[in-house]
């Protein structure tokens, strides 16, 4: 199989993982589970995976250093621990539809992020996307209705979702120096650890509530899922795709993953696609396409010919 047909196969993969999420959560949380316990599952059983993973494969690799330490500490509780607590808090609370449009703009946050903290240039049709995104967004999150089990109203569903994208936008500026400097495991499995100092709290009280015994094996299928496709498979992959694939392909996915979100949706009978939402959609894609575009490099100077006598 050659590389490239590997990286789509990567990507699409981790697309649809991330895709049929919005779904199969719904299934579990909140009758079977609240939405921390499963935060907790997962990072616990991240952390000990990947722990255990870059001792196998990077036994002499270490995070070194004050200001590295501080950025992986940084990472994991932006980029684990509150990406994931706010992402199963929203979409607890909100429609998946709406879940997987708004995590759409994480990019647009990772934009800003990097003009904020790395200095890159912010050209007008980057502002232009900025804020067709922007209003897509806020579209989304101001539509009110009983979304939830028991009546809830997704408000506080949306904006748990949109404080998810940013806190994972920013994770992705912060956790990029450390991918190029460490094994990839060696930063997952700190991580992860950092994380689950927030998930284990914060969960601990949702893990011991449930009654375990009368889960269907659909239920416990979900969970699995959760922690070993989700958390594990996902990253595994998608860090293979990052060494790989360029910013154009990446770009492309990122519009996939909310589309393949809304078939499985609809297709589940979970939510329903209305013409509103395709028009909140396409702001929302539109002015992530323009952010994603790269600002064109200065021209550089041309030296003057020395003049001839």
């Amino acid at each position: 199989m050659k590389n490239s047909v590997k990286v789509h196969s990567a990507l699409f993969i981790v697309a649809l993982i991330y895709a049929a999420n919005y779904s199969i959560s719904k299934d579990v949380m909140p009758r079977y589970m609240g939405p921390f316990g499963l935060v907790l599952l997962r990072i616990v059983g991240a952390a000990v995976f990947f722990g255990v993973l870059s001792r196998l494969i990077a036994p002499q690799d270490r995070i070194i250093g004050r200001a590295d330490n501080l950025r992986a500490i940084a990472c994991g509780v932006l980029g684990i621990g509150l990406n994931q607590l706010l992402f199963f808090s929203g979409l607890n609370l909100t429609s998946p539809i709406n879940a997987s449009l708004i995590q759409t703009i994480a990019p647009v946050v990772t934009v800003l992020a990097s003009v904020v903290l790395l200095g890159e240039r912010l050209t007008l049709p980057r502002l232009a996307g900025i804020g067709l995104a922007g209003v897509g967004a806020a579209s989304i999150i101001l539509s009110r209705g009983p979304v939830a089990a028991g009546g809830q109203d997704g408000l506080l569903g949306n904006v748990f979702i949109l404080l998810n994208a940013t806190a994972f936008g920013v994770y992705l500026v912060l956790v990029m120096p450390l991918m190029r400097k460490y094994h990839p495991f060696t930063v997952l499995a700190r991580i992860f650890l950092v994380g689950a100092f927030l998930a284990v709290p914060a969960g601990w009280q949702q893990i011991q509530q449930p009654d375990y015994a009368s889960f269907p094996p659909g239920i416990w299928a979900a969970i699995a899922y959760m922690v070993i496709c989700l958390t594990i498979m996902a990253y595994l992959l998608n860090n293979w795709a990052l060494k790989y694939a360029s910013p154009a392909l990446l770009g492309a996915y990122i519009y996939l993953q909310p589309a393949l979100a809304v078939l499985i949706a609809v297709a589940a009978g979970k939510d329903t696609l209305t013409l509103t939402k395709a028009l909140q959609a396409l702001l929302i894609f539109g002015g992530v396409f323009l952010v994603s575009q790269k600002p064109k490099a200065a021209p550089q100077p041309v030296p003057l010919e020395p003049v001839q006598d």
